[in-house]
């Protein structure tokens, strides 16, 4: 048995209640990496145990991923991949466009997935079939949108500093051919390719969670989402999501050059 689009609801629902509350209110920070900046807040971990429980209780026969609290099960049919705060860096900062990211792989493939941003009360869910927008807008179908040419394309990328040595020429290869290219979005740029907004996003040094709910919505949406050698994305690594096939095709030529 497989969830259904209220269960993911109820998952971020039980999320937002651990998230919004420490949002812009001073929230304890912890590092994570000794020789950097990773950072880890309380709404990261008590939203992440909210949703376990969830999880745990109506699919215990399912696995769990998880950035905070380890992995069970991965070995099995169904696995969720959670991150709770996507994005943390803007959460400490205020900014929001941070997210839940909630994912669920059926073999391997990521098949439903959730991205909700309940700041701004916008939720991006795709059940597998079709991908959806709930929200200040109203509630939607949502479809990428077609820039023609990778030259009038519009780009995003969380931020030019995690590129270095061959991949920042790759990068900088793509950069300089779009017409638009923004910085800082974290999970929100990938909703704003699935709804139309913009046409590419292009990073590098990610993790599963930090895919695994965005793929099916960019896929349902009409998108295309790869590792920059054009694999599967749901393992994470070096990420494309471009809005159509065409516009997928010349980004990875340049990626590749």
């Amino acid at each position: 048995m497989l969830p259904d689009r209220a269960f993911f609801d109820r998952l971020a629902e039980v999320a937002a209640r651990e998230t919004l509350p420490r949002f812009r209110a001073g929230a304890a920070v912890v590092n994570k990496e000794a020789g950097g900046f990773d950072p880890v807040t309380e709404g990261d971990r008590a939203a992440e145990e909210a949703i376990r429980a969830e999880i745990e209780r109506a699919f215990p026969d399912h696995g769990i991923l998880g950035e905070e609290h380890g992995n069970v099960g991965l070995d099995r049919e169904n696995v969720w991949v959670i991150d709770p705060i996507d994005g943390t860096r803007a959460f400490i900062s205020g900014l929001p466009v941070w997210g839940t990211l909630i994912g669920l792989y059926s073999g391997g493939r990521a098949k439903m997935g959730l991205v909700d941003q309940p700041f701004t009360g916008e939720r991006y869910f795709s059940d597998g079939k079709a991908s959806y927008y709930t929200g200040p807008g109203g509630a939607r179908q949502i479809r990428t949108r077609d820039c023609g040419d990778i030259a009038n394309a519009t780009l995003f990328s969380t931020s030019p500093h995690l590129f270095a040595g061959e991949d920042e020429r790759k990068y900088r290869a793509v950069e300089k051919t779009v017409r638009l290219f923004r910085y800082g979005c974290d999970c929100y740029a990938y909703m704003l390719v699935a709804s139309g907004n913009i046409d590419l996003v292009v990073e590098n040094q990610l993790k599963p969670y930090d895919v695994g709910g965005i793929i099916p919505i960019i896929e349902n949406a009409g998108g295309v989402i790869t590792t920059w050698d054009g694999g599967r994305p749901e393992m994470g690594g070096r990420i494309v999501a471009a809005a159509t096939p065409a516009l997928h095709r010349q980004a990875l030529e340049l990626l590749a050059g």
